[in-house]
């Protein structure tokens, strides 16, 4: 599995939005009510929808959050095989940073709980993307 960094790329590359966020200075991680995992929002990109508002869609959808302050960081790919990827062929999305100062009250999605944590967890549902995604993030936002 490699992850890659880009500047830019055809926006008709991008498959997928990842947003990590914090809110009141913690974490925000979703729990799928489907796994015992935790993974930062995000997902498919629809039909007719920009890349931004992908990710301001998954955000609400996952997180419940409703007022947030949302940047792009930049293009991130993935290759190799996973849940979301049967061809292991190297795959795009847009990384973007959010701060969440507001949530609405109950979730509208496949998402059990959200949670706000002091410090990243140790069980990640895509070990080997999410915390690259996140030191990349750091990365950028402390440059």
């Amino acid at each position: 599995m490699y992850v890659n960094f880009y500047e830019s790329i055809d926006d008709a590359l991008l498959k997928f939005a990842v947003i990590v966020s914090k809110s009141n200075g913690k974490w925000v991680f979703c729990k799928h009510k489907e796994r015992d995992t935790y993974e930062v929002p995000g997902g498919h990109r629809e039909m007719g929808e920009t890349i931004l508002q992908a990710a301001e869609r998954e955000l609400y959808e996952e997180t419940g959050a409703t007022a947030f302050d949302m940047k792009p960081i930049c293009v991130y790919s993935v290759t190799g095989k996973t849940r979301a990827n049967e061809t292991g062929e190297e795959r795009f999305g847009m990384l973007y940073y959010a701060e969440i100062s507001a949530f609405e009250k109950g979730l509208h999605s496949e998402i059990e709980a959200v949670l706000l944590l002091d410090a990243l967890p140790d069980k990640w549902t895509y070990p080997q993307i999410q915390p690259l995604l996140i030191s990349e993030v750091q990365r950028r936002l402390s440059a």
